[in-house]
């Protein structure tokens, strides 16, 4: 763990070292040494390089609190990582405490450049929940979050989030346009959301345009057929929802401390249930095998063994600090923390990352974490299958399945499922 940068002095004073002022001046994000620098110079740095980006790219850089996805893909990665890990603070803290800033009027972060969609969800949000009396706060977050979903996803895509032109009476493109368009949106989505998250974002987006057509804003809802076309899998209610790759990357994102670091790893990383993190011990972690893994003597379904593909380096960082139990409790007679307490430190981890209370319709809970895991793994047989359907071509076999069965030994089988998992976990974690 990287030792914490000298803080700014009681009296505010900048450090100002000839090594750091040799630095200066900034006009980029490559010329700031971000992880050298005090809070205080991390403010002045802001002001030298963030803000002008962010005006150059159409943001008020003087009140406008940018996302982490818009700091990440503009290069400032370096900011919020210094804040992280040698400051042991959130963006957010840094917006408010250090910049001083006032977020009360910034609202929902939408991270959607159009402004007349962006408009019009909310207008759409409002006149639903006066009409709708069973609409707590917590379904409209849950709808607002669907539907800006739906919105980046497309920008993805199409490289705009305008989704108001293609509908429009006086538009260039067609209805038929629209319509693949909107198709093409989920198609993408299905790289990293399952089928039921797909299908209650197609909900929310498919009522939002329908409410646009009965007020004559739009002429087509291009949402029409697309649940026949694809034919999802939807969930119950009953049956258990997943954090997505969205929410994770928040999580670990809003994770400042090494103990929160470790849970949203052990629950989404390794998919562990609440109790298995809570009395996790030091022993069980083998860590320095040729492929790192946890043992449970004891288990739900018996003994066994869960494969770390991700997490290694946080997990060596963390235990390097505790001695013992991974969560330990000098109260617990058990001497380690119970699993209601991962559970309330996990809800207080996503109200810092802005996870709604509610997802798809189900109150949130750990054990989603480790629903993100299995549906990341059943991704990631469909992955594989994929990748061997040249060596099937090849064989001239019509099944890439009966090739990874019967041409593959058991050895590269599980050799190939650890890389794909690993990267599909690195690129939620991390979103790259």
């Amino acid at each position: 763990m990287p030792k914490s940068a000298d803080s700014d002095s009681e009296s505010g004073q900048h450090d100002t070292s000839p090594g750091i002022e040799r630095t200066k001046p900034w006009h980029s994000a490559d010329d700031v040494p971000w992880t050298l620098l005090t809070k205080s110079q991390l403010a002045d740095a802001y002001e030298a390089v963030v803000v002008p980006a962010l005006r150059s790219d159409g943001y008020d850089g003087g009140s406008e609190r940018p996302s982490y996805e818009w700091l990440s893909n503009n290069g400032f990665r370096g900011l919020t990582y210094a804040l992280k890990e040698y400051h042991d603070t959130t963006f957010g803290e840094f917006w408010t405490q250090t910049l001083e800033y006032n977020t009360e009027s910034s609202g929902y972060d939408w991270d959607i450049e159009h402004d007349d969609t962006r408009e019009s969800f909310e207008q759409y949000l409002d006149a639903k929940q006066s009409a709708a009396n069973d609409w707590t706060d917590s379904t409209r977050e849950t709808m607002r979050y669907r539907l800006a979903r739906y919105a980046r996803s497309y920008r993805e895509r199409h490289g705009t989030d305008d989704l108001l032109s293609p509908v429009d009476a006086d538009s260039d493109i067609s209805e038929t346009d629209a319509v693949d368009r909107c198709r093409e949106t989920f198609a993408y989505m299905s790289n990293e959301y399952a089928e039921s998250t797909i299908a209650r974002v197609h909900d929310a987006i498919r009522t939002w345009y329908g409410w646009l057509v009965e007020r004559r804003v739009a002429t087509v809802n291009p949402t029409n057929g697309a649940e026949d076309w694809f034919s999802w899998t939807r969930s119950s209610d009953t049956d258990p929802v997943a954090l997505d790759a969205e929410h994770v990357r928040a999580m670990f994102d809003a994770a400042v401390t090494s103990r929160d670091r470790m849970l949203i790893v052990a629950l989404a990383g390794w998919g562990l249930r609440a109790g298995e993190v809570a009395a996790l011990h030091e022993d069980q972690l083998h860590l320095d095998a040729d492929e790192p893994y946890i043992q449970f003597d004891e288990r739900k379904n018996g003994p066994g063994t869960v494969a770390i593909v991700f997490g290694e380096d946080i997990a060596r960082r963390h235990t390097a600090r505790s001695d013992g139990y991974l969560f330990p409790s000098e109260r617990s007679r058990t001497g380690h923390v119970y699993g209601t307490t991962i559970a309330g430190w996990f809800h207080d981890l996503a109200d810092r990352a802005g996870i709604p209370e509610e997802i798809d319709g189900v109150t949130r809970k750990p054990h989603m974490g480790r629903r993100f895991w299995y549906d990341a793994y059943s991704r990631t047989t469909q992955d594989l299958l994929a990748h061997v359907q040249d060596i099937a071509d090849e064989q001239g076999s019509a099944s890439a399945k009966v090739v990874f069965e019967d041409y593959l030994t058991d050895d590269r089988k599980r050799e190939l499922r650890r890389e794909f998992m690993q990267k599909k976990l690195a690129s939620a974690f991390s979103g790259s």
